[in-house]
C-alpha cells in the first residue's frame, strides 16, 4: 500500500513538504513511523504529533491504501518574556 506522508515547521525543510510512502498491507502508524525514521535521521530523536487523516492517533493505529500521515513536531511562540509583563488591552 502507500501512504502519503506530510511534514509541518522544520520538518518541511529537512524532509521536504510530502512525499510517498511504501509499506506492506495492515502495518500501523508506528511501522511508518519506524521506516520514515530510517530515511529521515532527523525523525531519530524527534518528539511528534501524528495525524492520520486529520484525526491526532497513537502509533497502534492501522494504516490503509490512500491515507495521509501528518509528522506535527511541537511549536511555540510568544515573546521570551512571556508571563511576566501586564498584558496589553486590545482596543
Amino acid at each position: 500500500m502507500t501512504i502519503r506522508v506530510l511534514f509541518f515547521a522544520y520538518l518541511r525543510e529537512r524532509c521536504g513538504a510530502e512525499r510517498r510512502l511504501e509499506l506492506p498491507e495492515g502495518a500501523s502508524v508506528g511501522e511508518a513511523l519506524g521506516r520514515l525514521r530510517e530515511q529521515y535521521p532527523v525523525l531519530a530523536d524527534a518528539s511528534l504529533r501524528v495525524a492520520l487523516n486529520r484525526v491526532y492517533v497513537d502509533n497502534a493505529d492501522p494504516l490503509h491504501d490512500n491515507d495521509e500521515l501528518a509528522l506535527i513536531p511541537p511549536v511555540s511562540g510568544g515573546s521570551p518574556s512571556a508571563g511576566t509583563e501586564k498584558p496589553t488591552p486590545c482596543t
